[in-house]
């Protein structure tokens, strides 16, 4: 019997990990609210919000409290976990849950906008993921994707670690992380965009901010 792929690259976030990746993001919540303020532009409340592939659920949260309908959903149980507790801290509600962005366990046009941030490189099932994103999009719906250039600066990746506000050692885990994990499965533009464009959204438009980039599809 053929071995089912993993839908992830990489280590699992998961116990350990997934707990250091969450206390390193919680240090520099200022991406999460640019995205917040940049979907509050594009979208009004109360509409439904999916984000995939959430890890702690920064983005999530700060939805939520905007007065989103806010689900999400996470291949990593450590996350969803934290995503519950961290909802719960904030008096919000998040439908989180457990599963693969390439499957994703929603019904069809459940959602009005499904953003994805910093995790897209990871997927084992790219196209697979885009086409799961405009399946549960209502006609008209969006969708984001937030991730890393595979052509961003060794300048400016020193100055996005420099302003995370790590610890000196944190600092030497994530440059290590940024070299010789992220860069090696970020996209270029020009891979992203051909995805783009063999998903059923048809294409998209991206756009170049720093050491990333976003993808914006429309179904």
């Amino acid at each position: 019997m053929q071995q089912a792929q993993k839908a992830y690259k990489g280590l699992a976030m998961e116990g350990v990990i997934a707990t250091w990746y969450a206390k390193n993001t919680a240090r520099d919540v200022r991406r999460f609210k640019e995205v917040a303020r940049t979907l509050f532009e594009r979208v009004a409340p109360p509409a439904r919000v999916l984000e995939v592939a959430l890890g702690p659920g920064y983005l999530a949260v700060q939805m939520a409290k905007a007065g989103y309908k806010t689900a999400a959903v996470d291949i990593s149980q450590s996350f969803v976990r934290m995503v519950g507790e961290n909802a719960k801290k904030a008096g919000v509600a998040v439908d989180v849950r457990l599963g693969d962005a390439a499957a994703l366990p929603f019904d069809d046009a459940s959602f009005d906008y499904v953003v994805c941030m910093a995790a897209f490189k990871n997927f084992t099932n790219p196209l697979g993921a885009l086409d799961e994103f405009h399946r549960v999009l209502e006609p008209g719906g969006q969708a984001s994707i937030y991730d890393l250039r595979k052509d961003a600066a060794p300048a400016d990746i020193e100055t996005e670690v420099r302003n995370l506000g790590l610890s000196a050692i944190n600092k030497l885990l994530t440059r290590w992380t940024f070299r010789h994990m992220l860069l090696k499965s970020a996209y270029t533009v020009e891979q992203i965009e051909r995805l783009g464009r063999q998903s059923r959204f048809g294409g998209g438009s991206v756009t170049m901010s720093g050491i990333g980039f976003e993808l914006r599809l429309r179904k």
